[in-house]
């Protein structure tokens, strides 16, 4: 099963550590955030992907046609030009697709159709980690039998809340009132999803695939409990380095 992993992203808030880099390739713990994704994925036997890139493309592509003899260890033998590697090498496939530097997410997702060749396949974002079962989210989405599944992640508060009537406060809750179910990205998709993406790169995935997805009630949710973070500053950058194992 095909794993779709958007890479369009600039990290542009994630400040001087990746000024020039994508945000892909931003550093947990020594590995780009990618690699951690691919892991992920590849814990529960998924490992065919599909990389629609947008900026900073050619330095995913790099990173990757260098990884062997960068990340592992080998030995070069001059007299015949042979290398051997001393580590097994990760059992990956990868489709690199170049979708346009200011291609929205329906649009890149629209621009990878024709790699997708089952009836099910996985979607993510190139900036988020999670210790999410990705088996128990297929099984799930298998049981519901709709178009999409999405994770869901139920974000609290950083801040006290108040309720306000006609200018006066009628409760506070210090940090505990829910803010709601968000989009936690890691999809599971039917292929028919492709007919509610418009060819337009300005396609947003978020709007209307979603919406109207959601209004015919082919739109399931997994909720996810456990560790989640989406990378989008260098705040969350920090965090990750810190927390992510």
């Amino acid at each position: 099963m095909k794993v779709v992993i958007l890479c369009g992203g600039k990290g542009s808030r994630l400040a001087s550590p990746t000024e020039n880099n994508p945000k892909p390739l931003a550093i947990v713990n020594g590995k780009p955030i990618i690699w951690h994704i691919m892991k992920i994925y590849m814990k529960y036997g998924f490992n065919d992907f599909v990389l629609p890139l947008g900026f900073g493309g050619d330095k995913i592509k790099e990173y990757f046609w260098n990884y062997e003899w960068k990340n592992k260890n080998f030995i070069k033998d001059t007299t015949n030009d042979d290398i051997k590697l001393l580590n097994k090498p990760e059992n990956w496939r990868i489709t690199f697709v170049d979708t346009g530097i200011d291609t929205m997410t329906g649009g890149r997702i629209k621009k990878i159709e024709k790699y997708i060749d089952e009836d099910t396949f996985m979607l993510t974002y190139g900036d988020g980690l999670s210790d999410i079962n990705i088996k128990t989210l297929l099984d799930y989405h298998n049981s519901k039998a709709k178009i999409a599944t999405v994770t869901g992640i139920q974000r609290k508060s950083q801040y006290g809340i108040l309720t306000i009537e006609n200018g006066i406060a009628k409760s506070f809750d210090e940090k505990s009132k829910l803010d709601g179910i968000i989009n936690g990205g890691f999809f599971i998709l039917n292929t028919k999803v492709f007919n509610y993406i418009s060819d337009d790169e300005s396609c947003i995935f978020e709007q209307d695939p979603l919406k109207n997805l959601a209004k015919q009630l082919q739109l399931a949710v997994y909720l996810h409990k456990g560790y989640w973070l989406s990378i989008d500053t260098y705040k969350d950058l920090s965090i990750a380095n810190k927390t992510w194992k």
